[in-house]
């Protein structure tokens, strides 16, 4: 009872924030306004609130312009988690354009879609990409370019990383800011997860939606670490593929650091 009491909750809470905050949001992209990088921002912070997610923070996001973020996936939430940390825009495959509700919030989110699949597409896609990166908005890319259990890192796709060169061809600028990110799922109303549990958090390809959106907002108390590591400073002369390397390193580093119980404070 109190369970279904709780996403009774949480689905009206993010139904009239969105209410709210979609016309604003639709005249603010129309108007190409600074405040619909914002909104998303507000929407996640409720979001993140109301589902009872507690975000963690390591690290500091460069604040330096253009920067690319680069993340390891393990699931929806991720969004929200990464989302309610600072303003941003995400990177995501073209079929989520398509989804019921989560397509719609995607793009209102500022979403970028991209044809993974689509080799020819590559140029096309990362000019988008980094046109977004000039303009001033912060660009995240799940560099695995899926969704793992939540207790390693995939090797990280490259092909999407050399939008950050790309965004030198239309710039003064002489680099772009890589910065790697890694999300960690750590506790459930304040018990460690462990290997095991982890896959409460984490929704691979293969697992119902709908379930596992209930199931992860039932437990109303979940604990998520992001780390920001060090950023590579790309210029029109680095190689994409080591810098994917390089960032993939680090956020299996920072994962394994979460995972192995360094706590830190919650946000406000």
């Amino acid at each position: 009872m109190i369970a279904n009491l709780r996403l009774a909750v949480v689905a009206l809470t993010l139904l009239v924030t969105t209410l709210v905050l979609l016309p604003v949001q639709l005249v603010a992209i129309a108007f190409r306004w600074r405040l619909a990088a914002f909104l998303p921002f507000l929407w996640q912070r409720v979001a993140r609130s109301v589902a009872g997610i507690r975000v963690h923070v390591v690290g500091t996001p460069v604040r330096e312009r253009p920067l690319f973020l680069l993340s390891n996936h393990q699931s929806w939430s991720d969004i929200t988690v990464l989302g309610s940390v600072l303003p941003l825009s995400f990177i995501a495959k073209s079929e989520v354009k398509s989804w019921p509700i989560f397509g719609w919030l995607a793009i209102l989110q500022r979403t970028v879609f991209v044809e993974r699949a689509a080799r020819g597409a590559t140029g096309r896609q990362t000019d988008a990409i980094a046109s977004r990166l000039n303009a001033g908005d912060v660009m995240v890319l799940f560099a695995e370019g899926t969704t793992s259990d939540g207790n390693e890192v995939l090797p990280f796709k490259t092909a999407l990383v050399g939008a950050a060169q790309a965004a030198l061809k239309d710039s003064d600028e002489e680099a772009v800011l890589v910065q790697p990110v890694a999300i960690a799922y750590t506790h459930a109303n304040g018990v460690p997860l462990g290997r095991e549990g982890r896959p409460l958090c984490a929704w691979p390809g293969d697992v119902t939606l709908g379930p596992h959106l209930k199931r992860f907002l039932k437990e109303g108390a979940i604990d998520a670490t992001v780390a920001f590591g060090e950023p590579i400073r790309v210029s029109a002369t680095s190689n994409r593929k080591i810098v994917a390397r390089d960032c993939e390193e680090a956020v299996r580093r920072m994962l394994a650091a979460s995972l192995a119980g360094n706590r830190h404070a919650p946000i406000a």
